[in-house]
């Protein structure tokens, strides 16, 4: 080699792979090889069940009938079909809160929406008709049918949207012990159009709803996808020609079935324009961008499961980004074998020949032997959805999805594995307020300390434990926001608790803080103006685990809280000081009586709170704000002459 020749470091061909490449690779193999495709099982036990073959004829008898729903009994469940033939629900796209009216019947999906969330939304029309119908003399005869029973509510087309909308309503208003309910419920749709957006979605997640719904949908059929496409693309008269048909064929199923009433260019055009919204929803949501096209979507989105069949088999999936991808994939993939009115009405035989198959299944139709098992049973996954080895563009797409999936579905919960190992590790950190807190209980307890910096060194310390523990849970707020955690970590016992606990104990030191450099001078009373968001949030996980449990206050305390209760005690204290200083001061007749009103509502606040025993001890520490607060008052009740309380 000449003197003059590169380092042979810095010298790498394009085509040749780093290290760390490789060892990416080789991990990501290894990862593969520990994991198993279960989709196309979940498919089959679902496929063979009782419940599915009977929930569509139960559809069937409720298309045939007059009635908005039927009600049978069946072994030891109810089944409740709502009829897909719907009179009055036009022909619309519109979006509305699940609550408005104040109607109340959809309160736990509307309480998640704090925080600056986008509100939960459903079908205008669909929504619309639940409330006529919730209002009916037969529908409160319904619901006291079903309570502490097993129910299973089904629908197909209109009537699946209708059922889903219904079962969420008695998930709903399960935590009542008011409101009749049944002990379990699943619902199961058949091609079903999509029922709200991505809010819902979440919030079916966030109440661990999603295994109460199972949305059967086949390979080509237009009705669950049709409203990803927004309808204003749709030409009226195409949709006119899509539906009428649809009435009387749902009402009459041994009416020989005619062939479609669109033209072959039609149903392409109709083809193409599903196909390219779903493909478009489901990019927008990958990238989180707001671009035109995403503004442009449909606002849309799935929630619960859903089984996407073909003559092959079935494949259940539950989140609602691959549902997406496949309901894509397995809408492009083969040529049409029947009319679109074909494919929506005969989820009976698609159901008959998949029990058939399954009986034959016994290899996978492929000519390379798999990897791993985890690539076997993509394999089968895709041999049961419908996605054949000539789709070629469609099968790596799919696969790609599939692998991506499973391994996404991995992260939320290895994250909060992480986190769990990180909390243990900010442990002492805590423990070190809580010492100082102790140190400070019998002089003026840890609130005055901290504020006025009795003790430099100790104070210093505590300061810089806070804000380690403030990053530790924003960072956690933020990787929940980002869907980086599991959808029901808010509502874990552990997290809460601990969220609750940190509360207690810090919020009393950030409020220390924003009074100690005078921040309300400029801003406002800490409670309106200064308050963290993260107490906000965990002050809601807390709400919400007690109305979960129906947890009631009434439980005597025996000694005084270790923490104050109210985490906010010390802001109101604060607040109650400068209505005392402003009451001792004015000279307007028409201000004084509206201050000493704040002053013995904070008065009766405050002793309610030390007669509970709900303060820390702290709060009666002989020099505390709140101790002197009390002298004061009583001060100013004598010189002007106002009754004193007992």
């Amino acid at each position: 080699m000449g003197v003059n020749a590169a380092p042979p470091t810095l010298q790498r061909h394009p085509q040749e792979p780093t290290r760390f490449t490789f060892e990416t690779m080789e991990g990501r193999k290894e990862e593969e090889n520990s994991m198993f495709e279960t989709s196309h099982v979940l498919g089959a036990v679902l496929a063979s069940s009782l419940p599915l073959t009977q929930a569509w004829s139960q559809c069937m008898r409720a298309n045939a009938g007059g009635s908005s729903f039927t009600l049978e009994r069946c072994d030891d469940a109810v089944y409740v079909a709502f009829s897909g033939v719907q009179t009055g629900v036009p022909v619309t796209h519109s979006l509305v809160p699940i609550g408005g009216g104040g109607h109340g019947l959809f309160s736990p999906l509307v309480g998640g929406e704090g925080n600056g969330g986008e509100p939960v939304l459903v079908h205008a029309a669909i929504l619309h008709f639940f409330l006529a119908l919730f209002h009916t003399n037969e529908f409160q005869m319904l619901a006291r049918e079903i309570k502490n029973k097993a129910a299973i509510f089904t629908g197909h087309s209109i009537g699946g949207t209708l059922a889903s909308l219904a079962a969420l309503h008695f998930l709903c208003s399960s935590s009542s012990s008011t409101y009749p309910s049944p002990s379990t419920l699943l619902c199961i749709t058949f091609g079903s159009p999509l029922l709200g957006n991505e809010a819902l979605s979440r919030a079916v997640q966030r109440e661990r709803w999603c295994g109460n719904f199972c949305h059967v949908v086949t390979r080509r059929d237009v009705v669950p996808r049709l409203l990803f496409c927004p309808l204003n693309l749709l030409p009226p008269q195409l949709v006119t020609h899509l539906l009428q048909p649809w009435q009387l064929l749902l009402q009459r199923p041994q009416v020989a079935r005619p062939a479609s009433v669109l033209s072959d260019q039609e149903e392409a055009h109709l083809h193409i324009l599903i196909s390219r919204h779903i493909d478009a929803a489901a990019a927008a949501a990958v990238e989180q961008e707001i671009s035109d096209a995403a503004q442009r979507r449909s606002s849309y989105w799935p929630f619960g499961n859903y089984a996407l069949c073909s003559g092959e088999g079935v494949v259940c999936f539950d989140d609602p980004l691959l549902v997406v991808r496949m309901l894509y994939s397995t809408f492009i993939t083969g040529s049409a074998s029947s009319s679109i009115e074909e494919e929506h009405l005969s989820y009976g035989d698609v159901l008959v020949k998949i029990l058939e198959n399954l009986l034959l299944k016994k290899r996978i139709a492929i000519e390379e032997a798999p990897e791993s098992s985890f690539c076997a049973g993509i394999s089968l996954a895709l041999e049961a959805s419908g996605i054949g080895i000539q789709d070629m563009g469609a099968t790596k797409e799919a696969r790609e999805c599939l692998k991506m999936s499973k391994r996404m579905g991995r992260n939320p919960n290895l994250n909060s594995a992480g986190l769990a190992m990180k909390l243990a590790k900010i442990t002492p950190w805590r423990a070190q307020i809580e010492w100082y807190k102790a140190s400070c209980d019998d002089d003026m307890g840890y609130y005055d300390s901290f504020k006025l910096r009795k003790a430099p060194k100790k104070d210093s310390r505590t300061n810089m434990n806070r804000h380690r523990l403030a990053q530790f849970w924003d960072d956690l707020i933020d990787m929940l926001q980002s869907n980086q955690l599991p959808h029901d970590f808010n509502r874990r016992g552990k997290w809460v608790n601990a969220a609750h606990f940190y509360r207690l104990l810090v919020e009393p030191l950030d409020i220390a803080e924003y009074y100690r450099v005078q921040k309300h001078k400029k801003n406002g009373h800490y409670l309106i103006h200064g308050r963290e968001r993260r107490h906000q949030v965990f002050e809601g996980w807390w709400r919400d685990r007690k109305k979960d449990s129906r947890e009631g206050d009434n439980a005597k305390r025996s000694k005084f809280a270790g923490l104050t209760q109210d985490s906010c005690f010390w802001a109101k204290v604060e607040m109650a000081k400068e209505w005392l200083e402003d009451a001792g001061t004015e000279s307007d007749p028409a201000k004084l009586p509206q201050l000493l009103e704040s002053l013995k509502g904070f008065e009766c606040y405050a002793k309610q709170m030390v007669e509970r025993k709900e303060v820390s001890i702290d709060v009666l520490a002989p020099r505390s704000s709140y101790t002197l607060w009390v002298e004061e008052w009583k001060v100013l009740q004598l010189n002007l002459g106002l009754p004193m309380a007992p």
